[in-house]
């Protein structure tokens, strides 16, 4: 294989647990002439490690041992905004679509996939496209036609702002919730601005009590 063929031939890396899904996915990919498995790996960790910048496509299972694939995904970008994430998962919920698209990923599938595709879906979010099973795009639908308006502006944050948010109110620095959450400090920062502006606050410490007072309401209902 010439330069410019290596040069077209899509880099993919995968993301699972169990090495019965890896193998299978691997063999699958390898025998298309514009696919090449660059890397294949167990845990979130290993992922967030290794794929940045050497994988163009990641294939990459929601539930890992150590780290959401939510999460993984979240730590991939922050390091290498071009590659793109296909989410892999045997839960098709209404939540996990919509944390999959937060989360920055191009496309969503069913495990119950079949293979073609997954291939077809690989070359798809390569060239930039997105990637959605009729199912889950259904389920999203559904979720926004029953959507009410929230109670409280907390409501509005998505689950990372959540989380990100819990963590500020224990008085955590941005510089350690980026090493817990595997995001780099200025991510951080620009997550915290947002909840600010959503919350309609200027300083951490209000965003913190709110957050405070909101758990003590729902812990008593």
């Amino acid at each position: 294989m010439d330069s410019k063929d290596q040069d077209a031939v899509i880099r993919v890396a995968i993301v699972d647990d169990h090495e019965v899904v890896r193998m299978g996915l691997k063999n699958l990919i390898d025998h298309q002439p514009d696919l090449r498995v660059v890397g294949d790996y167990a845990t979130g960790r290993e992922a967030i490690e290794h794929i940045p910048h050497t994988a163009d496509v990641a294939v990459l299972d929601v539930r890992l041992p150590d780290v959401s694939g939510f999460d993984v995904c979240r730590a991939i970008k922050d390091r290498d905004e071009r590659v793109q994430v296909i989410m892999l998962t045997s839960f098709g919920q209404d939540e996990m679509l919509v944390d999959a698209i937060d989360a920055g990923a191009s496309g969503y599938l069913l495990k119950e996939a079949r293979g073609h595709t997954v291939i077809e879906g690989i070359r798809t979010v390569a060239q930039g496209g997105s990637l959605f099973s009729p199912q889950v795009t259904a389920a999203l639908f559904r979720r926004l036609r029953t959507a009410q308006g929230p109670a409280d502006p907390i409501e509005e944050l998505n689950d990372n702002e959540i989380k990100i948010l819990a963590l500020v109110a224990e008085g955590k620095t941005n510089r350690e919730i980026g090493e817990q959450l595997y995001l780099s400090e200025k991510t951080v920062k620009h997550y915290v601005s947002n909840i600010l502006s959503k919350l309609g606050y200027t300083r951490r410490a209000e965003a913190a009590a709110h957050y405070a007072r909101y758990q003590s309401d729902h812990h008593r209902t």
